[in-house]
Formats: structure tokens, C-alpha cells, sequence
């Protein structure tokens, strides 16, 4: 049996520390952006219509890019305070 991936960062330290994600798709740059996805996960999302060339035709194609970030749906909402040692 697998063990679950745990998320390294907080759902607060994500969505204040993240920045866009530059993607490439053809030659054509664009930013995904942070975002809490409605199942609890967050990540990044681009969602666009664009023209790419096939051969010497261009066609047009809608893109939806979802990049989710593995084990955020059970990330902790904050930072847990530091435990004193006893």
C-alpha cells in the first residue's frame, strides 16, 4: 500500500506565497494562476482560446490546464503553533 503524499506547504502559505505559473503552449506564453479549487485542492488554472498553426493552417482550440498541487486537498489551513519542550 502507498502512503499518502503529504502537501509541504499550508493552504495560507500557498495562496499568499504562490505567484502565476508561466506556461508555454506553441509559441505562445501565458500565465496560469493560483487557485483554490472548488474540491479543497489548490494550484494553478489557465483556461483560453487560441490559434496554433497545423501545418500551413491555423486552427483554433480551447485550452483548460488544471495543476493541482499533490495532497493540498488535506493541507492544513494554517501554520500549527510551535509545541514547547517539556
Amino acid at each position: 500500500m502507498f502512503r499518502k503524499t503529504e502537501c509541504p506547504v499550508t493552504r495560507e502559505e500557498f495562496l499568499t506565497q504562490a505567484q502565476g505559473l508561466p506556461i508555454t503552449i506553441g509559441a505562445q506564453n501565458l500565465l496560469a494562476q493560483v487557485k483554490e479549487f472548488s474540491t479543497g485542492s489548490f494550484g494553478w488554472h489557465h483556461g483560453d482560446k487560441l490559434t496554433v498553426k497545423v501545418g500551413d493552417k491555423s486552427v483554433k482550440v480551447q485550452v483548460g490546464l488544471t495543476i493541482t498541487v499533490i495532497g493540498s486537498k488535506d493541507a492544513p489551513a494554517k501554520s500549527e503553533p510551535a509545541k514547547d519542550a517539556a
